[in-house]
């Protein structure tokens, strides 16, 4: 009897060989699947004769979220070649260096004006690359022998707490999660996929294109995300799934509330890092179901939230999902922050490419370390707190940002939060917070003094010794906030920043 084994990505793909009634729509134009498979394969040939075969098949990829990306996935789904996709706010030599690490033999680009000099690009807008590409026009679809474990991927992490890592993302880690997704979400050849979060990065691809591709159903490009197009679109297309991660539902509820907000074919709504108080007011105004998971690149942890999850919980404690103090290693008891790690091991995590060193750290003592901050309460569902580099000591006391946003977006006035320790002048770290106002709002330091006093969860050391009031927070290109940029800052900004002291609140110089 034959052992059952993941699927890959082209064991979903070949499904859609035949398909002529759904595909993959950008603005105006529509590809059928049939179609969009012999342009993988044509570009797949096209890349083959390029590529040097002594080296490793890996493709450098910065592009917007385009039918042409998602041809590039569609030629590694089918054929082995291995895309490495490319964060477009890396610049100079650290784009340079990306390239490098990931042993990119080329780049394929629709902006090459922002690529940097000293690496090869290949402008897939130019006549050239057009009149290369059709050299290999006919070219018939056919599978490679691929097996679960055999590399599509390559995603950089979002270097928020440091330099950005290329994990190596293999077939089964795409093809399981689509797989999985669709059918717990009832998902079907008649739903559309809508696709606005950038491709280069792990939810897109995951929580994605990755389920369109295994439901069978159709894709709905945007280029970058907007806010303001994002109901239009889901409108335009008949978008019924569509992903997120990180602030995009507090961008569009920010958006102004029209009647017909709800009057959209959009049902359900999947991604992670949502602002808990956003995903109900998300919910209820597009009359959608929005469902929030927690996961990373690596896949070395998941949590899912069961039905009697209690708000702003990730979910509940399981034997793959362990808190940890961070010195000892030993369990943390409810209430005491510790990092989340897996205790059977690496779960989906399949490496960091040419980095052994950041693998086995990640690994060490055969465990796999998360490097997120978390506690749980006495039923055992875990909440988040924070990134261990979020980690603030706080006379003597180590404490965790997370928990300290959440009570912060509680102000009807605060729209965005972001909490970070700034050194303190005799030992240790101060609390810090930098916050967005609401469209219209003004900051007025005696009522959030007094809304900081009402909050019986916020601890007097939990308490933001300076809030910057910012009109916006440097972000990455997966909507992470870096803190690190703001905590260098520190009181050093042209935004202004108010010093909470007690009962004193007096405004201080940028």
């Amino acid at each position: 009897m034959t052992e059952a084994r993941n699927p890959t990505v082209a064991d979903l793909l070949t499904p859609l060989v035949d398909v002529t009634d759904r595909g993959v729509h950008e603005r105006d134009s529509f590809v059928c699947w049939r179609d969009h498979l012999l342009a993988g394969a044509q570009l797949a040939a096209a890349l083959r004769a390029r590529l040097d075969p002594a080296r490793p098949p890996h493709v450098g990829v910065l592009l917007g979220n385009t039918t042409f990306f998602s041809t590039v996935l569609v030629a590694a789904g089918l054929t082995g070649l291995v895309p490495v996709g490319l964060n477009p706010t890396r610049r100079g030599d650290a784009f340079a260096r990306d390239v490098d690490r990931a042993d990119c033999q080329f780049v394929l680009t629709d902006d090459a004006a922002s690529a940097p000099r000293g690496v090869d690009v290949v402008d897939v807008g130019s006549p050239s690359w057009t009149e290369e590409l059709a050299a290999h026009r006919g070219t018939p679809v056919s599978v490679a022998d691929l097996g679960p474990d055999d590399l599509f991927m390559l995603i950089f992490t979002s270097g928020t707490s440091g330099e950005p890592k290329a994990v190596r993302v293999t077939h089964e880690k795409v093809a399981f999660p689509g797989t999985m997704l669709a059918q717990r979400f009832g998902l079907t050849r008649d739903d559309t996929f809508y696709l606005s979060m950038p491709l280069f990065h792990s939810n897109a691809i995951m929580a994605g294109w990755a389920v369109a591709v295994a439901a069978g159903g159709s894709i709905a490009l945007r280029r970058k995300f907007s806010a303001s197009q994002f109901i239009p679109d889901v409108r335009r297309f008949g978008a019924t799934y569509a992903n997120y991660v990180g602030k995009p539902l507090s961008y569009v509820l920010a958006t102004p509330p029209r009647a017909d907000d709800a009057d959209n074919p959009l049902r359900i709504m999947y991604g992670n890092e949502g602002a808990p108080r956003d995903l109900p007011r998300f919910a209820e105004r597009f009359d959608t179901v929005v469902v929030d998971g927690f996961g990373s690149t690596e896949g070395g942890i998941a949590i899912g939230r069961t039905p009697d999850t209690p708000d702003g919980s990730l979910g509940p404690l399981t034997d793959e999902v362990a808190i940890v103090d961070v010195d000892t290693g030993e369990p943390c008891p409810p209430g005491r922050v510790g990092e989340l790690v897996n205790p059977k091991g690496r779960g989906w995590f399949r490496g960091y490419y040419r980095d052994t060193a950041a693998e086995d750290e990640r690994m060490a003592g055969g465990v796999y370390h998360s490097g997120d901050l978390a506690y749980c309460d006495d039923a055992g569902y875990v909440y988040f707190a924070g990134r261990l580099g979020d980690w603030m000591r706080v006379d003597g006391e180590n404490l965790g940002t997370a928990p300290i946003e959440r009570i912060l977006l509680r102000h009807p006035d605060v729209l965005e939060a972001a909490v970070y320790p700034i050194p303190d002048p005799a030992v240790g770290d101060r609390v810090m917070a930098a916050v967005v106002l609401v469209p219209g709002a003004t900051f007025d330091a005696d009522d959030f003094q007094t809304f900081l006093s009402e909050q019986s969860d916020l601890g007097p050391k939990q308490w933001p010794a300076f809030v910057r009031i910012a009109t916006a927070l440097p972000r990455t290109e997966t909507f992470k906030v870096l803190k690190r940029v703001l905590s260098a800052q520190a009181l050093d900004c042209d935004d202004r920043v108010i010093a909470i002291d007690g009962r004193t609140v007096r405004s201080c110089p940028p």
